[in-house]
Protein backbone atom coordinates (compact mmCIF):
# COMPACT_ATOMS: atom_id res chain seq x y z
CA UNK A 1 0.00 0.00 0.00
CA UNK A 2 1.55 3.54 -1.15
CA UNK A 3 2.26 5.45 2.05
CA UNK A 4 1.06 8.64 0.40
CA UNK A 5 -2.19 7.37 -1.19
CA UNK A 6 -3.39 5.97 2.39
CA UNK A 7 -2.60 9.15 4.09
CA UNK A 8 -3.99 11.53 1.78
CA UNK A 9 -7.37 9.01 1.91
CA UNK A 10 -7.24 9.42 6.09
CA UNK A 11 -7.02 12.99 5.67
CA UNK A 12 -10.21 13.18 3.75
CA UNK A 13 -11.73 11.06 6.02
CA UNK A 14 -11.29 12.69 8.95
CA UNK A 15 -11.71 15.93 8.03
CA UNK A 16 -15.25 15.29 5.83
CA UNK A 17 -14.00 16.96 2.44
CA UNK A 18 -11.12 17.46 0.02
CA UNK A 19 -10.97 20.78 0.54
CA UNK A 20 -10.62 20.22 4.70
CA UNK A 21 -7.98 17.73 3.61
CA UNK A 22 -6.14 20.11 1.24
CA UNK A 23 -6.23 22.77 3.89
CA UNK A 24 -4.77 20.48 6.68
CA UNK A 25 -1.98 18.87 4.23
CA UNK A 26 -1.08 22.54 2.74
CA UNK A 27 -1.76 20.55 -1.04
CA UNK A 28 -3.97 20.80 -3.76
CA UNK A 29 -7.04 18.91 -4.21
CA UNK A 30 -6.46 16.98 -7.28
CA UNK A 31 -3.68 15.86 -6.20
CA UNK A 32 -5.52 13.94 -3.12
CA UNK A 33 -8.43 13.32 -5.38
CA UNK A 34 -5.82 11.30 -7.57
CA UNK A 35 -3.78 9.53 -4.75
CA UNK A 36 -6.86 8.50 -3.44
CA UNK A 37 -8.39 7.32 -7.14
CA UNK A 38 -4.84 5.29 -7.44
CA UNK A 39 -5.78 3.70 -3.57
CA UNK A 40 -9.24 2.50 -4.77
CA UNK A 41 -7.67 1.37 -7.64
CA UNK A 42 -5.03 -0.84 -5.85
CA UNK A 43 -7.46 -2.15 -3.29
CA UNK A 44 -10.62 -2.57 -5.72
CA UNK A 45 -13.41 -0.84 -4.00
CA UNK A 46 -14.49 2.46 -3.28
CA UNK A 47 -13.24 3.73 -0.09
CA UNK A 48 -15.41 7.47 -0.59
CA UNK A 49 -18.53 8.97 -1.84
CA UNK A 50 -18.49 12.66 -2.56
CA UNK A 51 -21.33 14.75 -2.98
CA UNK A 52 -22.16 18.90 -2.19
CA UNK A 53 -22.21 17.37 1.46
CA UNK A 54 -18.53 16.44 1.80
CA UNK A 55 -17.14 12.81 1.58
CA UNK A 56 -18.91 10.20 2.84
CA UNK A 57 -16.91 6.68 3.52
CA UNK A 58 -18.23 2.91 2.24
CA UNK A 59 -18.35 0.22 4.33
CA UNK A 60 -14.83 -0.34 3.09
CA UNK A 61 -13.64 3.35 3.75
CA UNK A 62 -14.74 2.45 7.10
CA UNK A 63 -13.03 -0.40 7.82
CA UNK A 64 -9.95 0.60 6.59
CA UNK A 65 -10.39 4.17 8.37
CA UNK A 66 -10.16 2.00 11.36
CA UNK A 67 -7.05 0.26 10.67
CA UNK A 68 -5.53 3.07 8.65
CA UNK A 69 -3.87 4.67 11.35
CA UNK A 70 -2.18 2.27 12.51
CA UNK A 71 -0.44 0.94 9.36
CA UNK A 72 0.46 4.35 8.96
CA UNK A 73 2.38 4.24 12.34
CA UNK A 74 3.76 0.97 11.36
CA UNK A 75 5.28 2.24 8.01
CA UNK A 76 6.50 5.70 9.92
CA UNK A 77 7.95 3.33 12.74
CA UNK A 78 10.19 1.05 9.90
CA UNK A 79 11.26 4.05 8.02
CA UNK A 80 12.11 5.70 11.34
CA UNK A 81 14.40 2.55 12.14
CA UNK A 82 15.77 2.27 8.83
CA UNK A 83 16.64 5.57 8.84
CA UNK A 84 18.34 5.70 12.27
CA UNK A 85 20.07 2.07 12.38
CA UNK A 86 23.63 2.55 13.17
CA UNK A 87 23.05 6.06 15.38
CA UNK A 88 23.64 6.52 18.63
CA UNK A 89 20.74 7.21 20.81
CA UNK A 90 19.32 10.88 21.05
CA UNK A 91 16.50 13.10 20.97
CA UNK A 92 13.47 12.85 23.24
CA UNK A 93 12.06 9.46 24.77
CA UNK A 94 8.28 9.84 26.06
CA UNK A 95 8.04 7.70 29.13
CA UNK A 96 4.33 7.08 30.41
CA UNK A 97 5.11 5.90 34.57
CA UNK A 98 2.02 4.77 36.94
CA UNK A 99 1.19 7.59 39.54
CA UNK A 100 3.19 7.24 42.63
CA UNK A 101 6.40 5.09 41.75
CA UNK A 102 9.32 4.82 44.24
CA UNK A 103 11.35 8.47 43.37
CA UNK A 104 13.96 6.24 45.02
CA UNK A 105 14.46 3.45 42.14
CA UNK A 106 13.36 5.88 39.10
CA UNK A 107 16.49 8.68 40.21
CA UNK A 108 19.01 5.89 39.74
CA UNK A 109 16.91 4.48 37.05
CA UNK A 110 17.18 7.85 34.71
CA UNK A 111 20.58 8.74 35.57
CA UNK A 112 21.82 4.84 34.66
CA UNK A 113 20.53 5.65 31.28
CA UNK A 114 21.44 9.07 31.11
CA UNK A 115 25.09 8.37 31.73
CA UNK A 116 25.35 5.60 28.90
CA UNK A 117 23.17 7.94 26.50
CA UNK A 118 23.77 11.84 27.47
CA UNK A 119 22.06 12.53 24.41
CA UNK A 120 19.12 10.95 25.02
CA UNK A 121 16.18 13.36 26.90
CA UNK A 122 12.95 12.36 28.40
CA UNK A 123 9.76 13.70 28.58
CA UNK A 124 7.56 12.06 31.59
CA UNK A 125 3.82 11.19 31.35
CA UNK A 126 2.03 10.04 34.84
CA UNK A 127 -0.82 8.61 34.34
CA UNK A 128 -3.49 5.81 35.94
CA UNK A 129 -3.09 3.46 33.29
CA UNK A 130 0.38 4.12 31.25
CA UNK A 131 -0.07 1.36 28.61
CA UNK A 132 -3.17 3.39 27.30
CA UNK A 133 -1.03 6.20 26.41
CA UNK A 134 1.38 4.67 24.21
CA UNK A 135 1.47 5.97 20.63
CA UNK A 136 -0.51 8.67 21.49
CA UNK A 137 1.36 10.51 24.14
CA UNK A 138 4.54 7.72 24.62
CA UNK A 139 6.81 6.04 23.00
CA UNK A 140 7.70 3.66 26.47
CA UNK A 141 5.31 2.95 29.34
CA UNK A 142 6.06 0.98 33.12
CA UNK A 143 3.22 -1.42 33.32
CA UNK A 144 2.22 -2.88 36.74
CA UNK A 145 -0.72 -4.81 35.18
CA UNK A 146 -1.16 -8.88 35.06
CA UNK A 147 -2.17 -9.59 31.73
CA UNK A 148 -0.14 -9.59 28.83
CA UNK A 149 -0.33 -5.80 27.73
CA UNK A 150 -3.25 -6.22 24.39
CA UNK A 151 -1.89 -5.60 21.28
CA UNK A 152 1.99 -5.87 19.21
CA UNK A 153 3.41 -4.73 21.91
CA UNK A 154 7.77 -5.97 23.10
CA UNK A 155 7.97 -6.20 26.86
CA UNK A 156 10.65 -6.77 29.27
CA UNK A 157 10.17 -7.68 33.07
CA UNK A 158 12.59 -5.51 35.21
CA UNK A 159 11.23 -6.37 38.99
CA UNK A 160 8.72 -8.19 40.68
CA UNK A 161 6.88 -6.12 42.70
CA UNK A 162 4.73 -7.41 46.58
CA UNK A 163 1.47 -6.18 46.82
CA UNK A 164 0.58 -5.72 50.11
CA UNK A 165 -0.18 -4.11 53.64
CA UNK A 166 2.12 -1.78 55.37
CA UNK A 167 1.07 0.45 58.57
CA UNK A 168 3.21 2.96 60.64
CA UNK A 169 4.68 1.13 63.90
CA UNK A 170 2.70 4.21 65.53
CA UNK A 171 -0.98 3.19 64.16
CA UNK A 172 -0.06 -0.26 65.12
CA UNK A 173 0.58 0.68 68.76
CA UNK A 174 -2.66 2.77 68.50
CA UNK A 175 -5.02 1.01 66.90
CA UNK A 176 -4.08 -2.68 67.48
CA UNK A 177 -1.95 -4.88 65.39
CA UNK A 178 -4.80 -7.00 62.73
CA UNK A 179 -4.03 -10.96 63.77
CA UNK A 180 -6.35 -12.42 61.09
CA UNK A 181 -7.54 -10.68 57.70
CA UNK A 182 -11.19 -10.10 58.96
CA UNK A 183 -9.52 -7.71 61.86
CA UNK A 184 -8.62 -5.21 58.84
CA UNK A 185 -12.17 -4.28 58.33
CA UNK A 186 -12.08 -2.25 61.92
CA UNK A 187 -9.07 -0.43 60.45
CA UNK A 188 -8.92 2.44 58.07
CA UNK A 189 -7.48 1.08 54.71
CA UNK A 190 -6.03 2.80 51.44
CA UNK A 191 -6.45 0.29 48.59
CA UNK A 192 -4.57 0.98 45.12
CA UNK A 193 -6.26 1.22 42.15
CA UNK A 194 -4.36 -0.44 39.95
CA UNK A 195 -4.69 -2.37 36.58
CA UNK A 196 -6.74 -5.44 36.73
CA UNK A 197 -7.80 -5.54 40.45
CA UNK A 198 -10.70 -4.39 42.54
CA UNK A 199 -9.91 -2.16 44.89
CA UNK A 200 -12.80 -3.92 47.32
CA UNK A 201 -10.93 -6.27 47.43
CA UNK A 202 -7.64 -8.02 49.74
CA UNK A 203 -6.27 -11.05 47.94
CA UNK A 204 -5.69 -13.50 50.57
CA UNK A 205 -2.59 -16.15 49.95
CA UNK A 206 -4.61 -18.93 50.43
CA UNK A 207 -7.06 -18.05 47.84
CA UNK A 208 -9.94 -16.05 46.99
CA UNK A 209 -10.02 -12.14 48.20
CA UNK A 210 -11.77 -10.48 51.24
CA UNK A 211 -14.22 -7.65 50.32
CA UNK A 212 -13.33 -4.51 52.46
CA UNK A 213 -14.34 -0.90 52.40
CA UNK A 214 -12.00 0.72 52.03
CA UNK A 215 -11.99 5.04 53.11
CA UNK A 216 -9.48 5.33 50.40
CA UNK A 217 -9.25 4.39 46.62
CA UNK A 218 -6.57 5.78 44.77
CA UNK A 219 -4.28 5.02 41.38
CA UNK A 220 -1.48 7.15 43.54
CA UNK A 221 0.77 4.66 45.45
CA UNK A 222 3.10 7.49 47.00
CA UNK A 223 0.17 8.91 48.08
CA UNK A 224 -1.47 5.79 49.93
CA UNK A 225 2.12 5.18 51.48
CA UNK A 226 2.30 8.07 52.92
CA UNK A 227 -1.11 8.29 54.33
CA UNK A 228 0.09 5.36 56.25
CA UNK A 229 3.68 6.64 57.15
CA UNK A 230 1.61 9.50 58.60
CA UNK A 231 -0.49 7.41 61.10
CA UNK A 232 -3.63 7.01 59.43
CA UNK A 233 -4.28 3.50 58.42
CA UNK A 234 -3.41 0.56 56.80
CA UNK A 235 -2.43 0.94 52.70
CA UNK A 236 -2.52 -2.08 50.30
CA UNK A 237 0.34 -1.00 47.76
CA UNK A 238 2.96 -2.71 45.31
CA UNK A 239 5.98 -2.03 47.50
CA UNK A 240 9.42 -2.57 45.62
CA UNK A 241 11.27 -3.18 48.81
CA UNK A 242 13.43 -0.78 48.56
CA UNK A 243 15.18 1.57 51.42
CA UNK A 244 12.44 4.55 52.31
CA UNK A 245 12.91 8.39 49.98
CA UNK A 246 14.98 10.21 52.65
CA UNK A 247 13.05 13.03 51.58
CA UNK A 248 9.68 11.49 52.70
CA UNK A 249 8.46 12.94 56.07
CA UNK A 250 7.25 10.27 58.41
CA UNK A 251 8.11 7.22 59.74
CA UNK A 252 9.26 3.60 58.62
CA UNK A 253 6.62 0.94 57.25
CA UNK A 254 6.16 -2.47 58.24
CA UNK A 255 4.26 -4.86 56.96
CA UNK A 256 1.05 -6.33 58.34
CA UNK A 257 -0.65 -9.93 58.00
CA UNK A 258 2.28 -10.65 55.02
CA UNK A 259 1.89 -14.02 55.01
CA UNK A 260 -1.93 -14.01 54.49
CA UNK A 261 -2.69 -11.27 52.57
CA UNK A 262 -0.34 -10.53 49.04
CA UNK A 263 0.30 -10.61 45.52
CA UNK A 264 2.49 -10.25 43.30
CA UNK A 265 2.89 -8.09 40.35
CA UNK A 266 5.42 -7.45 37.45
CA UNK A 267 6.96 -4.31 36.74
CA UNK A 268 7.59 -4.40 33.20
CA UNK A 269 9.06 -2.06 29.96
CA UNK A 270 6.52 -1.76 27.26
CA UNK A 271 6.58 -0.16 23.82
CA UNK A 272 4.78 -0.55 20.55
CA UNK A 273 6.80 -3.91 18.31
CA UNK A 274 7.31 -1.48 15.79
CA UNK A 275 8.81 1.13 17.51
CA UNK A 276 11.24 -1.05 19.97
CA UNK A 277 13.42 -1.16 16.71
CA UNK A 278 14.47 2.20 17.24
CA UNK A 279 17.41 3.19 18.39
CA UNK A 280 16.15 5.33 21.14
CA UNK A 281 13.90 2.07 22.47
CA UNK A 282 16.42 -0.58 21.52
CA UNK A 283 19.10 1.70 24.13
CA UNK A 284 16.89 1.00 26.79
CA UNK A 285 15.41 -2.45 26.15
CA UNK A 286 18.69 -3.46 26.22
CA UNK A 287 19.60 -1.45 29.97
CA UNK A 288 16.59 -3.38 31.12
CA UNK A 289 19.17 -6.43 33.02
CA UNK A 290 21.02 -3.82 34.51
CA UNK A 291 17.89 -1.97 35.56
CA UNK A 292 16.96 -5.00 37.13
CA UNK A 293 20.28 -5.55 38.65
CA UNK A 294 20.29 -2.21 40.05
CA UNK A 295 16.62 -2.85 41.48
CA UNK A 296 18.07 -5.93 43.17
CA UNK A 297 21.24 -4.08 45.05
CA UNK A 298 18.98 -1.52 46.60
CA UNK A 299 16.58 -4.21 47.87
CA UNK A 300 19.97 -6.36 49.45
CA UNK A 301 21.04 -2.69 50.99
CA UNK A 302 17.44 -2.06 52.01
CA UNK A 303 17.66 -5.79 53.66
CA UNK A 304 20.96 -5.41 55.45
CA UNK A 305 20.42 -1.60 56.75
Amino acid sequence: MDFEELRAFLAIAREGSLLGAAVALGMPRTTLRRRVEALEARLGAPLLTRDKGGAQLTEAGRALFEEGPQLMEQTQAVVSAVRQAGQRPQGRLRVALPIGMAPQALVPAFVLVRARYPALSFRVLIHPDPISRLRDDADLALDLGFADPPGPLSARVVATLEERLVASPSYLARAGVPTRPEDLRAHALFTWDGPGTDASELPLASGGTLAVEPAIVAPDIHLLRSLARAGHGIAFVPDALLPEDATTAGGQLVGVLDSEVRRRRQLRLVAPQVLSRTPNLRAVFDLADQLAALIERMRVAARRS
